[in-house]
């Protein structure tokens, strides 16, 4: 497959390429340079997508029955109490 650099620098994705690789309007593209002389163009995952295969990456870390949202709530409750104890002073 061939495409043309038009004279504002872009290149268009022939549409075989931009299918099988799920590219469409908006897709990041990463380059890169090898040693040997020739370019390399991946397209990045969304951050959408990114955010999807993320979530809930760090649970097994976290022991059997921990709740770090509770956990959370919990100190920022204390926190609270302890401010407004601060200000009847």
């Amino acid at each position: 497959m061939t495409t043309t650099v038009t004279e504002s620098n872009e290149v268009s994705t022939p549409p075989e390429i931009a299918r099988d690789f799920d590219i469409h309007p908006g897709t990041r593209m990463e380059w890169a340079k090898t040693d040997e002389g020739t370019i390399l163009v991946k397209p990045l995952p969304s951050r959408g997508k990114l955010a999807r295969e993320l979530t809930g990456a760090g649970k097994r870390c976290l022991k059997p029955g921990a709740d770090p949202i509770g956990d959370l709530i919990r100190e920022r409750e204390l926190d609270d109490k302890l401010d407004q104890a601060g200000d009847k002073r």
